[in-house]
């Protein structure tokens, strides 16, 4: 591990105080299934993985929300609860070192989501300011909810509604799968019994075919999918094959997804889309429009702020608002973090809790100081 820790450490756990948080501590091994499940495959692939004695399959810790978000059902905590963590996370990465500091907020519980985004966003862009004070900053927003409401209003089965929202936050996911909607590819090669189990949609049938041949082959699901996933996937693909878009709504997806304006324009840009496509955003973009007005009460610049319909961040769990702060000119976020009111009813929780946070990279922020890393 990294025995050098960050210089800036202690301006950030004053701010957290000010923050009412609980300064929270997380095991940096972890469970691997709730990552390798609901992180995203960006975050899937860079994960160290290892196993305990008993062969339990455990990971080095690849980030904090999910860490945090298990202890605080472990713990049976009431909520709303606001926790604040400082510490190493380990990645494999193409730049910089697998072991890096991270430091953020996890806001728990608080059922008034537009003030909770607004809130995050506003910690993190304050956590940048008081470290960096003289670098301009970037801030972009993407949101989920919006996204999938244009999906469902568009008229588009499940099976795509799956796959494009899996694809927000990967560009090249999102192009790939926005092609096929275009032009749906042909069957792939599959052996006769597999294809026919997928043309029947027999996902039982096809996990215990899937299963032995993972059994013959010495194959082994932990690490990887498991074999009705897999029957998943392909029956999935195999449908989605069979739908075609009409040119009108497909033209209106596109239309969607080129919506880059500032936030004090997002709304009015939503509403035009809208009327000008014969949509109902309905409840989604009520839930917008709140969100941006709570936004300019913290105080944070709308003006400088955007909202690019087409961005998200690539972490599986997120299902509301996405935002990453950068310098000015920066192509690599400093913060990123968003809404995930799914996330701990998956992970065990027994009642629905809310919840949306931030991390920010302080290796990076070093180096904009000019601080050895």
């Amino acid at each position: 591990m990294t025995s050098r820790y960050p210089a800036i450490a202690s301006e950030i756990t004053k701010l957290f105080a000010t923050r009412n948080t609980h300064a929270v501590e997380v095991a940096v091994l972890q469970p691997a299934d709730p990552f390798l499940d609901m992180a995203g495959e960006d975050l899937r692939r860079r994960i160290f993985l290892t196993e305990s004695e008993t062969g339990k399959t455990l990971c080095l810790r690849p980030e904090f929300t999910i860490p945090v978000c298990l202890d605080h059902i472990a713990s049976q905590a009431g909520t709303p609860r606001r926790y604040s963590y400082l510490g190493e996370v380990f990645r494999q990465r193409r730049e910089g070192g697998n072991e890096f500091f991270q430091a953020g907020i996890e806001d728990l519980g608080d059922r008034d989501t537009a003030e909770a985004d607004a809130r995050s966003l506003a910690d993190a862009h304050a956590l940048l300011q008081l470290v960096l004070p003289a670098q301009p900053l970037a801030i972009t927003l993407g949101d989920q909810t919006i996204f999938e409401a244009v999906l469902a209003a568009l008229g588009l089965p499940r099976g795509w509604r799956m796959r494009l929202a899996r694809a927000f936050g990967s560009a090249p996911m999102l192009q790939a799968a926005l092609s096929d909607l275009a032009n749906p590819p042909r069957n792939g090669q599959l052996d006769g019994e597999v294809a026919a189990l997928v043309l029947d949609g027999d996902l039982e049938a096809l996990s215990a075919h899937i299963a032995g041949g993972m059994e013959e082959a010495g194959l082994l699901a932990s690490g990887g999918r498991a074999p009705a996933d897999i029957a998943r996937r392909l029956i999935e693909k195999a449908e989605l094959r069979s739908v075609r878009l009409s040119n009108e709504a497909f033209a209106a997806l596109r239309d969607f997804l080129a919506i880059d304006v500032p936030l004090d324009g997002s709304s009015a840009a939503l509403e035009s889309f809208a009327a000008s496509a014969g949509l109902s955003l309905g409840a989604a973009l009520e839930k917008f429009a709140a969100r941006a007005k709570a936004i300019e009460a913290h105080g944070l610049p709308a003006k400088t702020i955007r909202y690019d319909a087409a961005f998200g961040r690539p972490l599986d769990y997120y299902t509301g608002i996405v935002f990453e702060i950068a310098a000015l000119g920066g192509e690599r976020p400093l913060a990123g973090g968003g809404r995930y009111d799914r996330l701990l009813t998956l992970l065990g929780a027994k009642t629905p809790i809310p919840g949306v946070g931030f991390s920010v990279w302080l290796d990076r922020i070093e180096a904009l100081r000019g601080e050895p890393q």
